[in-house]
């Protein structure tokens, strides 16, 4: 005999989930940062399962189909509502993850040898950016590959 299963309403559901949610920063304050290392060797492993997700037929058509579900409004009422408030802290809490991501690429600029500037418009002008760029781009598969 076939029944129907009974579900709250969105907004019932919506309601007691921001109710009860905001209480549970304790748990997840110990939890997360204890499942760290579980986290990691996971997404490790799932890298062929991560290349299958984003080599699927018409992922293109999912992901912009997602952009458009949340929309410019959810982004901008988010950045007001949320964003603003945790941009300061996150950046402060931030700034050593900042210093050990951009050292290799500063100490490969300070490296460089590039000729003097020449007049605007000069070829050997866009030879400087060309080989900033190169060292850049070098470095960037070099770290990339050591992350591997």
């Amino acid at each position: 005999m076939a029944r129907s299963i009974t579900v709250k309403s969105a907004t019932d559901v919506a309601a007691k989930w921001a109710e009860v949610t905001p209480g549970k920063a304790s748990y997840y304050e110990t939890e997360a940062p204890a499942a760290a290392a579980e986290w990691e060797k996971n997404t490790i492993n799932a890298g062929g399962t991560y290349k299958a997700g984003i080599s699927v037929a018409g992922i293109e058509k999912r992901f912009v189909g997602g952009v458009k579900r949340a929309g410019a409004e959810k982004f901008a009422r988010k950045v007001a509502s949320v964003g603003v408030a945790r941009y300061g802290p996150g950046v402060a809490a931030a700034e050593n993850d900042m210093a050990s991501g951009i050292a290799p690429y500063l100490d490969v600029l300070q490296g460089l040898s590039i000729p003097d500037r020449g007049p605007r418009g000069s070829l050997g002008n866009y030879a400087i950016v060309e080989k900033v760029g190169s060292a850049l781009h070098k470095k960037r598969l070099a770290v990339l590959a050591a992350t591997a």
